[in-house]
């Protein structure tokens, strides 16, 4: 069974459940056909646009891209000049595969290529729906980029130093997290679209819708799962919840698809600018800490500070949710800094130096979750607990602005 019949059947990854037989059956065909010409991975998929004998496809072995951007220095056909090529590349790979007859004839003159003509028994027509599918299809079978995605970062302290049963029951309680805090956000119909990489002692988080409030609605969730391994930490016996240390971030990443057996799935994977941040912030955390890295924000944020105003303003939502059976009446997410003699906190902006000598910006965050009748849930660390040392990759400090006066 190919990728498309799964998906003619299920209804999944978004395709529309409305299409007619005719309509599926030529999808079907089409993605028979790309996974030839994909060639196990030989060849990346660029782009099509539609033809009247199925579509013309612009196609490009791997080889040949990495020559056309300069990784090699070598020319590709009669394109000499490499500069700017890494930039038409990310283009194609950033929008949409379609195509028009124009844009595809200038991208595959640009690299030195012929478009591939892929011919159906039912040509797709000018269906919009159906050419959405068939966008699908073709992204299944390349690389896309992404400039802005918010990503999160669970990473479970002294992993290494656990029993294979200990980590196994580590990772298990986590993953039960992730499950619980996607759970509770569906209930509110919230819009989550979620995917998960594991990390080997943890996992990378992100959503696959794109913008402020997708990577919002991300921030609420790393909420919420910290906050269900807090509650199950207070109730565990041994080392079987772990203690975790966390990151948010937002920024450029390429994402690709899983392939089972020969075939890529619809379960994609993630790398860029974005996860490599990420680990180097988090591998200098303290046990417990929650870091933010600093981006500059999609949409009318201009800055991770400003993100966080944004996340606190829509926490209401959250209000009323139970967590341990007891009912949510509000939570307080803000960036630490120092007390003020008026009484306010600024926001500092913290050097962290990686393990290269690199220095990166980033803030502290705490999480405060208040619940009617019981103890409220603190998470992250206050600012007095950072101390300037070495030990912690702190070395230095400043003030962003001053805070409302939530305090730590």
């Amino acid at each position: 069974m190919t990728l498309t019949d799964v998906i003619a059947t299920t209804g999944a990854d978004g395709l529309p459940d409305d299409l007619d037989l005719r309509q599926r059956s030529s999808l079907a065909e089409l993605d028979r056909q790309l996974y030839v010409h994909w060639d196990l991975g030989r060849n990346l998929l660029l782009a099509f646009t539609p033809a009247p004998e199925g579509i013309r496809l612009l196609l490009a072995p791997n080889d040949l891209v990495a020559r056309y951007v300069g990784f090699t220095g070598a020319p590709v056909g009669d394109v000499a000049d490499l500069r700017g090529g890494h930039d038409f590349i990310v283009e194609l790979l950033a929008g949409p595969r379609q195509f028009s007859d124009r844009q595809l004839a200038n991208a595959a003159r640009l690299l030195g290529t012929e478009p591939v003509v892929i011919r159906l028994a039912r040509p797709l027509g000018d269906n919009a729906a159906v050419l959405a599918a068939a966008d699908r299809l073709v992204r299944r079978y390349s690389i896309s980029f992404v400039r802005q995605r918010a990503v999160a970062l669970f990473d479970i302290v002294g992993f290494s130093l656990l029993s294979p049963f200990e980590q196994m029951m580590q990772l298990n309680s986590l993953s039960c997290s992730l499950n619980a805090a996607q759970s509770r956000l569906l209930a509110r119909r919230l819009g989550v679209n979620f995917a998960r990489s594991s990390t080997g002692d943890g996992f990378y988080i992100w959503n696959r819708d794109v913008g402020t409030d997708a990577n919002t609605n991300l921030y609420h969730f790393m909420h919420l799962v910290l906050a269900d391994n807090a509650i199950a930490r207070s109730k565990a016996a041994g080392q079987t919840v772990p203690l975790l240390r966390t990151g948010f971030h937002v920024g450029r990443c390429y994402e690709f698809h899983h392939a089972e057996g020969l075939n890529p799935t619809i379960f994609t994977d993630i790398v860029g600018d974005v996860t490599i941040e990420l680990a180097r912030l988090v591998e200098r955390a303290l046990p417990g800490q929650i870091l933010v890295g600093d981006f500059p924000a999609a949409g009318s944020d201009d800055d991770a500070v400003g993100f966080i105003d944004h996340a606190q303003a829509t926490l209401v939502q959250l209000n009323g949710m139970e967590l341990s059976g007891d009912a949510v009446e509000a939570i307080k997410c803000y960036l630490t800094g120092r007390a003020r003699p008026d009484g306010t906190f600024t926001i500092r902006k913290l050097s962290i130096h990686d393990k290269h000598g690199r220095a990166r910006s980033a803030y502290n965050a705490k999480v405060n979750i208040h619940r009617r009748g019981a103890a409220p849930i603190l998470l992250g660390l206050e600012d007095r607990q950072l101390r300037d040392d070495a030990d912690f990759a702190v070395t230095s400090a400043h003030v962003i602005r001053p805070a409302p006066p939530t305090g730590d």
